[in-house]
C-alpha cells in the first residue's frame, strides 16, 4: 500500500485532558509554581483548548515557533486569528494576558508595600483578614528590604487544629528565595490575644526559619472591627522572643 502523503497523514497528539495529572499544566502550575512551566505549557493554559491538529500545549508551540513572546506581543488581533487554531476569543486572551505582563514589568518595583513595623503588618493584613468569617492562617513573603511580595494562604481552620506544616509554612518562601517573612492569622471573635498555641506554633516556625535561611519577622494575629486602625496584636510586641 503506497503511503499517504506528509500532509495527509494523520496526526499523532495526547490532548492534555487525557495526560497523568502531575502532567498537566494547570495541575502543575498549582502545585509547582508558574515558574516551572514552559512558556508554551504557560500559553497553553490562557488557550485552554487546543485545534483539531493537537493539544493547547502543541497550539502554543506553534505560535510560538519562529516567534516567541515578542513576536506573539507584536502581532494584531487580527494576525493571531490567521493562525490555524485561533479564532477571536483566543487572540484576545493571549494579547491581554501579555498586555498585563508588560504593565507589571512598567509598575515601580518601590511601589510594594514596605513592612517596617508591627503597625505596618497590621495596616497591610487588615484589609484582608479582618473581616473572614473563618480562622485563616497566611504568610506574609518579604524581601531583602522586607518589601511585600506575595500573601500565601497556608490554612483554614483553627489555627491549633489546621495541622500546618513547617513545609506549608515554607514552601513558598523557599521557592521563591524570600529572606524574611510575617505569620499572620485572624480572629472572628474580635478578640486578638493570642493562644498558648499561637506561641507554639510561633516558636517552631521560627528554628523552623533558621534552619532554612528564612527569618520570621513576626507573627501578627488580626482580629474582627476596624481596620484603621486595626484590632491587631503582635507577638513580637507583646514580648515573645525566639
Amino acid at each position: 500500500m503506497a503511503a499517504a502523503p506528509d500532509d495527509q497523514r494523520p496526526g499523532y497528539s495526547v490532548r492534555i485532558r487525557d495526560m497523568a495529572a502531575s502532567s498537566r499544566p494547570r495541575e502543575r502550575l498549582a502545585e509547582d509554581g508558574a515558574e516551572a512551566l514552559s512558556e508554551a505549557e504557560l500559553l497553553a493554559i490562557i488557550l485552554r483548548v487546543g485545534s483539531g491538529r493537537g493539544s493547547a500545549v502543541e497550539l502554543a508551540q506553534s505560535l510560538l515557533s519562529g516567534r516567541g513572546l515578542a513576536g506573539l506581543e507584536a502581532a494584531s488581533v487580527a494576525e493571531l486569528c490567521a493562525h490555524h487554531g485561533v479564532g477571536r476569543a483566543k487572540a484576545v486572551q493571549i494579547k491581554a494576558a501579555l498586555e498585563l505582563g508588560r504593565r507589571l514589568q512598567l509598575e515601580p518595583v518601590d511601589s510594594r508595600p514596605e513592612i517596617r513595623s508591627p503597625a505596618d503588618a497590621a495596616q497591610f493584613l487588615a484589609p484582608r483578614m479582618a473581616a473572614l468569617p473563618r480562622e485563616t492562617f497566611q504568610v506574609v513573603l518579604l524581601d531583602g528590604r522586607h518589601r511585600v511580595i506575595d500573601v500565601s494562604k497556608i490554612a483554614e481552620g483553627r489555627v491549633n487544629t489546621v495541622g500546618a506544616s513547617m513545609a506549608d509554612v515554607f514552601r513558598d518562601a523557599v521557592r521563591r528565595e524570600c529572606p524574611a517573612v510575617i505569620l499572620a492569622h485572624n480572629h472572628p471573635s474580635g478578640d486578638p490575644s493570642p493562644s498558648n498555641d499561637d506561641a507554639k506554633l510561633t516558636r517552631t516556625a521560627a528554628e523552623a526559619g533558621k534552619l532554612l535561611g528564612v527569618e520570621v519577622l513576626d507573627h501578627v494575629v488580626i482580629a474582627r472591627g476596624p481596620t484603621n486602625p486595626p484590632n491587631f496584636v503582635s507577638l513580637r510586641e507583646h514580648g515573645m522572643e525566639w
